[in-house]
């Protein structure tokens, strides 16, 4: 991935730990933010991968959606 391409998707990562409103509720520690997405990323390694893919993957999209609505 180019230097130019990477920014922007390393950018748009951190707008949605933002858009989850994690900054605001962990009053922006980035101990308890890293530690959430090492929990996250446990939990991926684990036998119950695909059943949190596809709650967080539904939890998300209505969140979006939801985000759109209120535009």
């Amino acid at each position: 991935m180019k230097r130019r391409a990477r920014t922007r998707h390393l950018i748009e990562l951190g707008g949605l730990v933002a858009k989850s409103g994690l900054v605001e509720l962990t009053d922006d520690d980035r101990a308890v933010l890293f530690g959430l997405l090492v929990d996250a990323a446990a939990r991926l390694q684990g036998e119950h991968r695909d059943q949190a893919l596809t709650l967080w993957r539904r939890r998300g999209r209505r969140a979006f959606a939801e985000a759109e609505t209120d535009l």
